[in-house]
């Protein structure tokens, strides 16, 4: 049994006593679940503000969060090198590239806290690229009107995670490591701490907690090629969350990077890198791309920001290009800045050179391959403007939230959200923090110690199908009909084959609480939840927008600039409702009147 399955509480059976289970128990006033930048930098407001009874976990290492993997950079209007940049349109940029599904309401939240938030950063030892006067430097991303996402190299979500690690120990910021959280405590409407295992010991492990902030990532690792760790982003933050009692909202809206590494998969040294990402900051730095044919195809498609136009119209380019015949040999094209000086490359992308020339590819030479791989969620957590969930005291940030970045996100936000949404949902929980929580007898009964017994009953089970195999059937069939390319044939063809993976989860052999096997099994559970989310999401949206393209229904529909939202119902399983978007301020409004664009070919 998956233990991740949404069963609502009224049908819950208490535990009899000879099943019951041993666990520990630990009380807090706030629990966050991730230890990545957005769960770090709400400890350290938290800390700051004179909340001391925080416990961060971490399913890793200390230090050792998805957030190392974000490359390219942060975004905020400093105006480093355009002084004509403002957070407005900075939120018209993102409202853009969002195709205006996004909350104007919490994009403004983002592009007006990140100026501020950027030279914090700076104050307390951020290593950024700078300028040759010492300013922090900033470069062209995709789809943006002015340089304005600052770096570190190419290790920028590395650098980020480094300086608030390093902030929250000057805080004495409690973390615990290897933790796995498995439910929320919930009755639906209020949140009462969290449940799940030390994933060293073997442990069960109870948090009571009078708020619990998801800071988990996101849900990328549904798919078959992806740019997350196998074990990370598979979807426990809004997996959780909804079992809990909350909604999701935009699960639709995939982003697949367009550049991600194609390789042979039959060389042992390249496969562990099929889909990794390969940093926007190589085309924003100059980068170009070209097809099979040696023809540089983005004039065709995007003549006036060309590699630099927005994630899905350089994707669905590529993928264009590979599925008329034009692709290279592993089903990619290639990504050249071999016209830059080498020095200028092993300097501004010195991580990505080194992957490269590990594998025997000089950057500097030569073009490396590239296809669009599953990048980012943009749907998640539906919450309110400072991060908290219809479940009192259940909050959710990061990628773990919707509502920032709508149908697209645009490159550099997403780092950019987990330190500007760490600040005001830590503003928030820092008012209603009121000390440790305590779980209700009858919550304890109906509901922690029936998925304790659960989770032991998993353990240690054989059944008749392997947990990566039904893994591996997962995310092959969420990349075969919720990929890039959609329609109502392929979409429900999609449900048909999720059905029976889940039927097969409900039967796979799984070995001791602490073996891989385990934890992979427990992620496949809350891996049917998010794509039982995109694939139903995918089909409502009778329209194409954004990262959403359904060759069926292949323009906007005006009619559909509403958000879907996603609610667990006690009998007939997922059910959707839309409702319609807001309008931006006044401000934000006029600079999407001025037209601001990207003058790309400052590049060339």
């Amino acid at each position: 049994m998956t233990p991740a399955r949404t069963i609502p509480v009224s049908q819950r059976r208490p535990v009899t006593p000879d099943e019951s289970v041993e666990y520990e128990r630990e009380d807090v006033s706030v629990l966050v679940i991730g230890a990545g930048a957005a769960g770090a930098r709400t400890a350290i407001e938290l800390a700051e503000r004179g909340v001391d009874d925080v416990l961060v976990l971490g399913k890793r290492g200390h230090g050792d969060a998805h957030t190392t993997w974000a490359r390219g950079g942060i975004n905020g209007a400093l105006g480093t090198h355009d002084d004509a940049d403002s957070p407005a349109i900075h939120a018209a940029d993102t409202l853009n590239e969002g195709h205006f599904l996004n909350d104007p309401a919490k994009v403004e939240t983002v592009t007006e806290q990140m100026p501020a938030r950027l030279r914090e950063l700076d104050e307390w030892g951020m290593a950024y690229s700078r300028t040759d006067d010492g300013a922090i430097d900033q470069r062209f991303f995709g789809a943006q009107s002015f340089r304005r996402t600052a770096f570190a190299g190419d290790h920028t979500g590395e650098s980020l995670l480094n300086t608030l690690v390093g902030r929250a120990q000057e805080l004495s910021v409690p973390y615990r490591e290897n933790v796995m959280i498995t439910k929320l405590v919930s009755d639906g409407e209020a949140v009462y701490g969290a449940v799940g295992y030390d994933m060293d010991t073997g442990e069960f492990v109870l948090f009571n907690a009078g708020t619990v902030v998801l800071a988990a990532g996101g849900h990328a690792a549904i798919y078959d090629r992806h740019t997350s760790r196998d074990d990370e982003n598979n979807g426990d933050g809004a997996a959780l969350a909804y079992d809990a009692g909350a909604s999701l909202m935009d699960m639709e809206f995939m982003q697949f990077h367009p550049t991600g590494m194609a390789v042979d998969e039959s060389d042992p040294d390249w496969e562990p890198w099929s889909g990794r990402l390969v940093t926007e900051a190589v085309r924003g730095e100059g980068g170009r791309l070209f097809n099979a044919d040696g023809e540089r195809f983005m004039e065709r498609y995007s003549p006036d920001q060309m590699e630099l136009d927005a994630r899905d119209v350089v994707a669905r380019a590529i993928a264009t290009e590979v599925a008329e015949g034009r692709g290279t040999e592993n089903g990619g094209v290639y990504l050249d800045i071999s016209h830059r000086d080498a020095d200028f490359i092993r300097e501004r992308l010195p991580r990505m050179y080194e992957r490269f020339d590990d594998l025997g590819v000089d950057m500097a030479e030569e073009p490396v391959e590239v296809a669009p791989t599953s990048h980012y969620g943009m749907g998640g957590v539906a919450v309110d403007d400072a991060g908290e969930t219809s479940v009192d005291g259940l909050f959710a940030i990061g990628e773990t939230m919707a509502g920032v970045h709508g149908a697209n996100r645009l490159g550099g936000n997403s780092l950019a959200e987990t330190v500007a949404y760490g600040v005001v949902a830590g503003e928030r929980i820092a008012e209603r923090a009121d000390g440790p929580g305590a779980v209700p007898d009858d919550l304890r009964e109906r509901l922690v110690e029936p998925h304790l017994s659960d989770l032991r009953e998993m353990a240690n089970s054989d059944g008749d199908h392997d947990v990566d195999a039904v893994l591996a059937a997962l995310r092959e069939l969420m990349w075969d009909h919720a990929g890039i390319r959609r329609d109502e044939a392929s979409l429900r063809a999609g449900l048909d084959r999720l059905n029976e993976v889940r039927e097969r989860a409900a039967n796979m052999r799984v070995g001791p609480v602490t073996s891989e096997s385990f934890e992979l099994a427990v992620d496949v559970g809350f891996m049917l939840v998010a794509a039982e989310a995109v694939l139903r999401g995918a089909l409502a949206r009778e329209e194409s927008r954004g990262a959403h393209y359904r060759t069926d229904f292949p323009e906007p529909d005006p009619d559909w600039r509403q958000n879907v939202y996603f609610d667990a119902a006690d009998v007939g399983g997922m059910r959707l409702r839309t409702e319609p978007v807001d309008e931006p301020s006044e401000a934000v409004q006029a600079a999407l009147d001025e037209g601001h664009e990207l003058d790309y070919h400052q590049l060339e």
